[in-house]
Formats: C-alpha cells, structure tokens, sequence
C-alpha cells in the first residue's frame, strides 16, 4: 500500500480535508496537501489539477483525496488528466467497487453530504482495496481514449 498521499478541497470542504489529513498521518501516510488552506471561498478545479497531477506525474503518490461540497465539481475537473480515475463515493461500497472494479486513484468526496465518520469510513476502503483487473481492465483500458 502506497504511503503517501495528494490531497485537496476547495472551501466547502476544507474542514473535512484537515480532518482527513490528520486522520491518515496517524494511520502512518505522508500526506501532500495542495490546499486550499482556509475557508475563504475558492475555485474546485485549482485543487482538483494540482492533485490530479500529483497522482498521474508523481512516482511516490499514487492516490489521491479531493473533496468539494457534492464531490462532482472537483472528480469531473481532476478527471480531465490522463492516467487520473477520480470516483465520486458517498459510502464505503461505492468505494471498494471503484477501486475494485475502476481501479479508481482518486477518491472524490462530497462534503456536504456525508459526517466525518463516513468518510474516514470510505477513505479506509478505498486505502484496503486492490484492483481486481481480468475482465475489468479492459474496461479501464478504454477510459483515456477519449481524451
């Protein structure tokens, strides 16, 4: 399991990653924060870009954390990058089928929407999961063809 992490959040979301963050450093990640760094209002896709580059061009992170108010905003704009698989999850099944069957790098959280606990519930599964390929990673294959 990689050991270090991207994450981001605009302001809408920006308690949720601070909890986040400390919450995976206690569980041993190194975690590369890309902001946003307080609540003043803020643009998803500037966070959503940094962290979605982290995760396709950096060799030491592998995944990602974004997190906006729905969670679209943000997945649709890191989504954009090539080699990026950002999956919107409002519940730990949601993510271990996107890691399962997606092979999901970026788990995309809706702030608004769900406590603290579930997501440090569905940051979890994702973390514990593993791709499962076979029939799947043909599927995955044809994601960047169209970029």
């Amino acid at each position: 399991m990689e050991k270090k992490l991207a994450i981001g959040s605009d302001h809408a979301g920006y308690d949720l990653k601070e909890t986040l963050k400390r919450y995976m450093e206690e569980k041993g990640f190194e975690m590369e924060d890309h902001g946003t760094f307080s609540e003043e209002s803020t643009d998803y896709p500037d966070y959503a870009h940094a962290v979605a580059n982290s995760v396709a061009e950096d060799n030491d992170v592998n995944r990602g954390i974004l997190i906006c108010g729905s969670g679209n905003g943000i997945s649709m704009a890191a989504n954009k990058h090539a080699g990026v698989r950002a999956a919107l999850c409002w519940e730990p099944e949601v993510a271990i089928l996107a890691k399962q069957h997606n092979d999901a790098n970026i788990v995309s959280l809706p702030a608004r929407f769900i406590t603290t606990e579930t997501a440090k519930d569905i940051v979890d599964a994702f973390m514990d999961e593993e791709f499962e390929g076979g029939r799947h990673q043909g599927r995955v294959d044809k994601i960047d063809q169209g970029l």
